[in-house]
C-alpha cells in the first residue's frame, strides 16, 4: 500500500488559514506603521511651524527694539 505523499487536506487547509492570518496581521502592522509615520510627520510640521513663528516673533521684537534705538538717537 503506497504511502500518500500529499499532506492530509485538513492539515493543508490548516496551514492555509494560518498563512492567511499571518498575512492579515502583517498588513495590519503595515497600516499601523504608516499611520504612525503620518502622525510623526504631522507633529514635525507643527513643530517647524511653531519654531518659525517663534523666530518671526523674535525678529519682530528685535526690529522694534532697533526702531526704539533709532528714534531715541534722533531725539
Amino acid at each position: 500500500r503506497p504511502l500518500s505523499r500529499a499532506p492530509s487536506p485538513s492539515l493543508a487547509s490548516e496551514r492555509e488559514s494560518a498563512s492567511e492570518r499571518e498575512r492579515a496581521q502583517e498588513s495590519a502592522r503595515v497600516r499601523e506603521r504608516e499611520r504612525e509615520s503620518v502622525r510623526t510627520r504631522e507633529s514635525e510640521r507643527v513643530r517647524v511651524r511653531e519654531r518659525e513663528r517663534g523666530r518671526a516673533r523674535k525678529r519682530a521684537r528685535e526690529s522694534a527694539r532697533e526702531r526704539e534705538r533709532e528714534s531715541a538717537r534722533e531725539r
